[in-house]
């Protein structure tokens, strides 16, 4: 593949291009995110993508019980370019999105394409375009013990030493992506005006999530 362009302004960014709603799926800028495509519309969405800017944007429908060939949309996304891929013998797609920069919806698009295209307003989000922002500081302690919990209420395990090394970035954003959160959780943090601010909801999500099993785990043994 090409060598992956560097996005300086949002003025770099495609003015329009295609939308994948997909519930649940959280794509961060700087993240990456695997899909498995299979429907015929989105695997031509791949392939015109290809050709041109490869770029596409996630975003999530409001409903995710909705599964209508329109289903309403959430305003928030985050567009991703295709970085890596390869075609299966059954004709699938399996690609790599790493997260560029959030959008928000200006106007979809009446285009003859099976599917669905936005013009994107980039402007309150061109700040994901500075890397810097991935180096800020996180109440790592917090979140580090919140998530020993939720793990151990699941019987899940890690390799420590590597979330201990993880950048703040790479692990807050990691954390949100791979938790099973409802869409609503994921938008909220998809749409967090920092990482910091990213940070504290995941922790939130997370110590939620551990009453609840908490609980859960009373009411068995009662």
């Amino acid at each position: 593949m090409r060598e992956q362009p560097f996005y300086h302004h949002i003025d770099d960014l495609p003015e329009r291009f295609p939308i994948f709603p997909l519930a649940n799926a959280l794509l961060l800028p700087r993240g990456h995110l695997p899909l498995n495509i299979f429907e015929p519309r989105y695997l031509s969405m791949i392939d015109d993508a290809l050709g041109t800017e490869r770029l596409i944007g996630m975003i999530q429908p409001c409903d995710p019980n909705d599964h209508s060939d329109k289903p309403a949309l959430y305003t928030i996304g985050c567009a991703g370019r295709i970085t890596s891929f390869s075609e299966t013998d059954d004709g699938r797609y399996l690609i790599t999105l790493t997260g560029i920069c959030r959008f928000q919806i200006h106007q979809e698009l009446d285009c003859l394409t099976p599917y669905r295209q936005v013009a994107g307003d980039f402007t309150l989000y061109k700040s994901d375009l500075n890397p810097n922002g991935a180096h800020l500081d996180i109440d790592r302690n917090h979140l580090l013990d919140v998530l020993k919990v939720y793990l151990s209420l699941r019987q899940l395990e890690t390799d420590w030493e590597s979330v201990k090394q993880a950048p703040g970035e790479t692990l807050v954003n990691s954390l949100s992506a791979i938790c099973p959160f409802d869409p609503q959780e994921k938008q909220a943090l998809l749409e967090a005006s920092t990482l910091d601010e990213r940070a504290e909801i995941l922790i939130t999500l997370l110590e939620m999530s551990n009453a609840s099993a908490g609980r859960d785990d009373e009411s068995s043994i009662q």
